[in-house]
């Protein structure tokens, strides 16, 4: 990506961002409360991701399971029973990931763009990875409106951390690297508002 562009997707992201940000943190506020009365603490999820293959930051979600300590890789079956109740919705409604306004705010993130990856699989999956961090890692992106049920329907049937594991190298870092790799030939800030006005129709439906 172009520094112009880059520029472009940066200023893009900062007005949407303040643009949405009173509805956004309404909505933060609602699902903090209900967690305060429903789960308990913590309230937040903030794990190590990629923004780059050799920059990482803490990206910020609400919490959705019980808390293991040693936690490690993607979420797949084998991991169901610790998603609870509430995080159930939350994650049907992606309402766990509005924290990440933040990180949007920060500069981690982009609205639209690649899923931020783990470190594990930056490191095993370089050249891959060297091709997707091209582009700055997004909220919402063609990989999560298009593959992102598909990626579920996979791992939930996975029933040990292994087989989740080969699962998600086997198919879905390949996949989702190609609709990446689509997003980062076309991408523009037009592109970006489309992908935007996709998701938020997505949710509410």
């Amino acid at each position: 990506m172009t520094p112009t562009r880059r520029l472009a997707k940066r200023l893009f992201d900062l007005a949407l961002a303040v643009i949405l940000a009173p509805i956004l943190l309404t909505l933060m506020l609602v699902v903090l409360v209900t967690l305060m009365f429903t789960e308990g603490r913590p309230y937040f999820y903030a794990a190590e991701r990629m923004k780059s293959p050799t920059k990482s930051f803490r990206l910020w979600k609400f919490r959705t399971m019980t808390v293991v300590e040693g936690d490690a890789g993607v979420s797949g079956g084998d991991k169901a029973a610790r998603i609870t109740r509430i995080g159930r919705i939350l994650r049907k409604t992606r309402g766990d990931e509005l924290p990440q306004l933040w990180n949007i705010f920060k500069g981690d993130l982009s609205f639209v763009g690649p899923r931020a990856p783990l470190r594990e699989y930056v490191e095993r999956f370089p050249e891959v990875y060297a091709e997707v961090l091209q582009t700055p890692p997004g909220a919402t992106g063609i990989a999560s409106l298009y593959y992102h049920r598909h990626e579920e329907w996979l791992l939930k049937r996975c029933t040990t951390p292994e087989e989740t594991d080969r699962v998600y190298c086997e198919k879905c870092i390949p996949a989702k690297a190609r609709l990446d790799l689509m997003y980062r030939d076309h991408a523009s800030v037009c592109f970006d508002f489309v992908l935007v006005c996709r998701t938020i129709k997505r949710v509410l439906s």
